[in-house]
C-alpha cells in the first residue's frame, strides 16, 4: 500500500495560544471517517481500536491539565 498523504489520527499537545495563554488539545480523525480514508476492512478495524483507547488514555490526561491550567 502506498500512501500519498500524511494525515492526523490522533494527536495531543500543550502549546501557548495567540493570547499567551497555555492550553492542551486532544484532536484527531473522527470515527465516522475512518471508513472513508482507510479502504482495508482489516486496516479501520486497526485505526478504529488505536484511535479508541489512544483517546481512552489521553482523555484523563487532557482533563487533568486543563484543570491544572485552569487553576494557575
Amino acid at each position: 500500500m502506498r500512501y500519498e498523504k500524511e494525515g492526523n489520527i490522533l494527536s495531543f499537545k500543550v502549546l501557548i495560544n495567540k493570547q499567551g495563554k497555555l492550553v492542551t488539545e486532544l484532536s484527531g480523525l473522527p470515527e465516522e471517517e475512518i471508513n472513508n480514508v482507510f479502504k482495508d476492512v482489516e486496516t479501520q478495524a486497526y485505526i478504529r481500536t488505536l484511535i479508541r483507547e489512544g483517546r481512552s488514555k489521553l482523555n484523563g490526561l487532557h482533563e487533568y491539565l486543563e484543570k491544572q491550567i485552569a487553576s494557575l
